[in-house]
């Protein structure tokens, strides 16, 4: 339960971070992070909110990736 805690911690950190930082990247999300369950829910193990997780930090560092070099032209 306390990985799956920090998982969520940090997959909220993160959207906040491109909510704030990235609004044109946020409103691409699939899912709003307001509503990701803060509990436990039969369908939602570890290993898919790890998978989740790791999908935002590529979604952003492609993001971020794709600007620099369109920045640099």
């Amino acid at each position: 339960m306390k990985d799956l805690d920090l998982l969520m911690t940090e997959i909220s950190k993160l959207t906040a971070d491109i909510e704030n930082n990235y609004p044109e990247l946020y409103r691409f999300l699939d899912e709003n992070p307001m509503t990701i369950p803060a509990m436990a829910h039969p369908n939602i193990s570890k290993e898919i909110m790890r998978d989740y997780l790791n999908s935002l930090k590529e979604l952003l560092r492609q993001h971020i990736e794709k600007h620099t070099e369109n920045s640099k032209r």
